[in-house]
């Protein structure tokens, strides 16, 4: 789905609904639509698990920051997160 370019529009995620695989086997991301403020749609966004993959890398290395130990304690960083916290202790 293409959305004009105006920033009155807002997209964010649906927080009552988990990332989901389909029967198809695309990974499912519920979204809302907004503009001006008003609900406009909901959508879902649908990746094939590798684009999955490339996003899901993509968050681990953008979250990759001094922050993530404020947020969630070090015990409970997922596994996938471990290594960078690691190698960023070492510098």
């Amino acid at each position: 789905m293409s959305l004009p370019r105006d920033p009155d529009v807002q997209v964010s995620r649906v927080p009552s609904k988990p990332v989901r695989r389909e029967d198809d086997g695309a990974i499912a991301v519920d979204l809302w639509v907004c503009r001006e403020g008003t609900f406009e749609s909901d959508v879902a966004l649908r990746l094939t698990p590798a684009e999955a993959e490339v996003l899901h890398a993509q968050l681990c290395y953008a979250l990759d920051d001094e922050t993530v130990s404020l947020i969630v304690p070090e015990a409970s960083v997922p596994d996938c997160r471990k290594g960078a916290l690691a190698a960023r202790r070492r510098r």
